[in-house]
C-alpha cells in the first residue's frame, strides 16, 4: 500500500467511524426518553435532584456507578428500602450506626421534610431508569461486608451499648432500633440472613421480605395465623415453623431450621422493632 492509498484508507476509516459514532449518538438520544421514563420526571423529582446536588451527595455515593466510593451505590436504593426507612435515615443517620465505633459516617444534613420527600422521589425515579444492567453489581464501600452481615455493628445482649458507644436517649426511631436488634439478638439474625438480594447464607436473604410478606399473607397457600405483613414477620420470628415455604431448603419434615427461641429471648418491643425494620425491606 503506497502513501496515497494509506492516506485514503485513513480518511475513509475516520469518516466511517465518525458516521457510526454520530449514528449511535443520535439513536441513544432517541431512546433516552423511554429508557429514563421521562414522563415520570415530576417537579418533586427535579427538586430532589437539586437536593442531591445541593448537599453534594455524589461526593460519597454513586449513581449508575458514577460518583465517589466512600458510601454505597444508591442507584436501586428505593427498590431495597421502603420510604419509612429512608425518611428515618435521612432525618438522623447516626441512629443507624455507632459514631464511636464506626468511621464511615453519614453526616446529619438537617434536611427539611420537603427536601427528604423530594430526594426520595428523585432516587425512586433513578431506580426505575433502564440502565442496561449497569452497574453490574452493587458497589459496596471498600472493606464493607455484605449488607446485613456487619457483626461489628451489634451492641451487647439486651440492647446494652458497648464501651464508648453513644447512649440511647429514648427518642430513637423504632426502625433504627430494629436494625440494631437484628444484629444483637442471640443468635444474631445477621449471622444467618443477609439483606442483599440473592445472597443466601445459612438462611435465605431477607431482601424484599416486606414486599413478599404482603403477597404471602393474602395467598391461599399461606398456613399461618398472621393477618398482615407485620404480623407475618413477627410470626416468622417467634414461630418460624408456622408457615413453611414450599420447596425451600431451610426446613425438614415441616420444621424450620430457624431457632424458635426468639419469642422468649427477645422483649416484645424488640420483636416489634425488628418487624418494623424488616417490613421496610422491599
Amino acid at each position: 500500500m503506497n502513501k496515497r492509498q494509506t492516506r485514503l484508507f485513513a480518511i475513509a476509516s475516520t469518516a466511517i467511524a465518525s458516521l457510526v459514532f454520530i449514528g449511535m449518538t443520535i439513536d441513544s438520544h432517541r431512546q433516552f426518553p423511554t429508557l429514563t421514563n421521562a414522563q415520570n420526571i415530576t417537579p418533586a423529582v427535579r427538586s430532589g435532584q437539586d437536593v442531591w446536588h445541593k448537599y453534594n451527595c455524589i461526593n460519597c455515593h454513586t449513581l449508575f456507578g458514577e460518583g465517589a466510593y466512600y458510601a454505597p451505590d444508591l442507584t436501586k436504593i428505593t427498590q431495597h428500602r421502603g420510604e419509612q426507612y429512608l425518611q428515618a435515615y435521612m432525618r438522623d443517620p447516626s441512629q443507624f450506626y455507632d459514631e464511636q465505633r464506626h468511621r464511615r459516617l453519614m453526616p446529619k444534613q438537617n434536611l427539611s421534610e420537603e427536601e427528604i420527600k423530594n430526594l426520595i422521589a428523585f432516587l425512586d425515579w433513578v431506580s426505575k431508569v433502564d440502565n442496561q444492567g449497569w452497574p453490574p453489581r452493587p458497589i459496596l464501600v471498600t472493606g464493607a461486608s455484605i449488607p446485613g452481615t456487619d457483626m461489628a455493628a451489634a451492641p451487647k445482649e439486651g440492647g446494652e451499648a458497648p464501651p464508648g458507644a453513644r447512649p440511647q436517649t429514648g427518642n430513637e426511631n423504632p426502625i433504627a432500633l430494629g436494625e440494631r436488634a437484628f444484629r444483637s439478638a442471640t443468635p444474631a439474625c445477621n449471622a444467618c440472613h443477609s439483606i442483599a438480594p440473592g445472597v443466601n447464607m445459612a438462611g435465605p436473604s431477607l431482601a424484599g421480605v416486606g414486599s413478599r410478606a404482603e403477597k404471602l399473607v393474602s395467598s391461599p397457600d399461606y398456613k399461618g395465623k398472621a393477618k398482615d405483613a407485620m404480623g407475618y414477620i413477627r410470626e416468622s420470628i417467634t414461630d418460624p415453623s408456622a408457615h413453611i415455604v414450599p420447596g425451600a431448603m431451610y426446613s425438614a419434615n415441616g420444621v424450620s431450621f430457624m431457632p424458635n427461641t426468639y419469642g422468649k429471648g427477645l422483649k416484645p418491643e424488640q420483636i416489634d422493632q425488628i418487624a418494623a425494620y424488616l417490613a421496610t425491606l422491599k
